[in-house]
Parts: structure tokens; sequence; C-alpha cells
């Protein structure tokens, strides 16, 4: 398959509110001001409130339930890790962000069960270059017997 006829798959979009960011932050102890204090980070190079990384990266997985097909004789699908994951720039509060996914191997590691090989770029909906972070991701199906 060459590069023209691999597929992508594009999520929906989801808006990354100061709320979100907040409920982020009281959820998991990370309160950086830079994430918190609009004020304060106003003073920064961000020039305001920027997500959490691991936010982000957290959306990815509702974001791919929104856009990936699933196998013939899927029975479950289950996050297996990633391969790398990089933070290219900050995501500003109040950004919409989508996800895009490309399919990059496909490997059978058990009678029964397949590994799933993803490029996932998360994209500011408005100005997606360059992505707001870049991953390689792994997924483990199931399959029906």
């Amino acid at each position: 398959m060459t590069e023209q006829d691999t597929p992508t798959y594009v999520s929906g979009t989801r808006l990354i509110s100061q709320e979100m960011i907040d409920a982020f932050a009281v959820l998991t102890g990370d309160d950086q001001f830079i994430h918190t204090d609009p004020v304060r980070a106003a003073a920064t190079p961000f020039g305001g409130t920027v997500a959490h990384g691991f936010l982000l990266l957290s959306l990815l997985s509702a974001l791919s339930y929104e856009a990936l097909p699933g196998l013939p004789g899927q029975r479950v699908s289950v996050n297996a890790g990633f391969d790398r994951i990089r933070f290219v720039r900050p995501c500003p509060a109040g950004a919409t962000v989508r996800a895009v996914f490309t399919p990059d191997g496909q490997t059978a590691v058990a009678p029964g069960q397949v590994s799933l090989r993803w490029q996932v770029r998360l994209e500011d909906a408005a100005a997606p270059e360059p992505p707001i972070l870049t991953a390689t991701w792994l997924h483990r199906i199931w399959l029906e017997a």
C-alpha cells in the first residue's frame, strides 16, 4: 500500500475549555499556574493558559471511538500503550482540537488477538500545522473465534 492509498481517519472536534483544564488540574493535582491562572499565564511565552499534555493525550481514547472503524469480528479493543509521544506545541485554552489517525501496521500476537499500530496527530482545527502532539499508539484487539 502506498502512502497515497493509506487511509486516514479524522475525529470530530473538541473544545479545550478552561473549565476542562481546571477539572483536570483538580483531578490530577497538577495545578501549575500555566494551566490554571489566566493572569499569571498571560505573562508567559504562551500568552495565556494552556492545556496539560496528559489531558490532551487522554482525549485520544474518546476521539478514537468517533473516528476508527472496528475490525470484522472485533469483540474488544484496549489501549496497549505508546511507542512514542511528542508534545509539539502548546494548546491554548479555548482551542478546538481534532485527532487524525493513520494505520501503521497490524501484527497477529496470539490466536484471536491482533496488535494495531496507529500514527496519531492531535491538531488545532483552526491551525493544524504544526500538530499539538504526535504519537505512535498501539491497540490490542480480541476477535471472535
